[in-house]
This record gives structure tokens, C-alpha cells and sequence, in this order.
């Protein structure tokens, strides 16, 4: 009688593991890059919560840009977040002579992906009509890690 066989052979099980390894290759950088982007996400989260405050006072004061700490207007330490460890608002004029508001977000430099530490986003606001218009630009940031917006 035949004995029949029972089990993988080695060249089947080094098949396998090749391709485990091919997958593992291809899906570790896309998923470090996933990682990155969520992150940096937090840095427009922060800014529109800043951006929302800047317009109503706008809307109820009439000036531009408010100092922090003026007329009710909420400290800018209060804004941070996890991956986020700071966000100021600045004064500024742009090329065409109108008021603006710059809300500058800078990353920690622990406990974010590399590409995003320390790096700095800065979204400008220039007065249209009752509310301010957002730029957003990243010059430190490799475009692949960023919002279409920022880019």
C-alpha cells in the first residue's frame, strides 16, 4: 500500500511566507503614511476651532484680529491637542493691503510621526466680506502627508 502524504512541503511553506513578505513590504510604508495623515489632520481641527472663535469675534467686534486675552477673547494655549503643541494667532497684512489673521499650529516633536515633528502649518485668513477666507500651507511637510487644501 501507499502510505499518502500529510502536510506542506518545505518549498510550499517558503512559497507562502514569500508572499507574507511581499504584502508586509508593500503595506507597512502605506500604513506609516496613513498614520501621518490622520495626524496631521489634527493640526485643521485645532485651526477651525480658532478659525470658528476669530469669525464671531469678527462678526460682533469688527476688528480683524484679536490679541489674545481681548475683550473675552480665549487664550490661544487653550487650543492643543494630542499630536498638536501649539497654535498662536498672529496679525498680519497681505499684498493687498487687507487686514489678516494667521493661526500658526506647530507639531510636538515626541510622540508624532517624523515627518510632523516640530513642523510648523500655517493657515492664513484675509477678511471677505463678514468672515475671513483660509489659506493653509505647509512648506515643511512633503505634499503626500498632507490635505488636498494645504497643498
Amino acid at each position: 500500500m501507499k502510505s499518502m502524504q500529510k502536510g506542506f512541503t518545505l518549498i510550499e511553506l517558503m512559497i507562502v511566507v514569500a508572499i507574507i513578505a511581499i504584502l508586509a513590504a508593500i503595506a507597512i510604508p502605506q500604513y506609516e503614511t496613513y498614520i501621518t495623515k490622520t495626524q496631521f489632520s489634527e493640526a485643521s481641527t485645532v485651526a477651525s476651532g480658532i478659525e470658528t472663535d476669530l469669525n464671531l469675534y469678527y462678526n460682533q467686534n469688527g476688528l480683524p484680529c484679536p490679541t489674545n486675552g481681548t475683550n473675552g477673547f480665549a487664550p490661544a494655549a487653550s487650543y492643543v491637542g494630542k499630536y498638536v503643541a501649539t497654535a498662536t494667532i498672529a496679525t498680519g497684512t497681505a499684498s493687498t493691503g487687507t487686514a489678516t489673521c494667521d493661526i500658526q499650529v506647530v507639531f510636538k516633536s515626541t510622540s508624532v510621526s517624523t515627518p510632523l515633528q516640530g513642523k510648523t502649518v500655517l493657515f492664513q485668513g484675509s477678511q471677505s466680506g463678514g468672515n475671513f477666507t483660509w489659506k493653509c500651507t505647509a512648506t515643511a511637510v512633503a505634499d503626500k502627508y498632507k490635505p488636498e487644501v494645504c497643498r
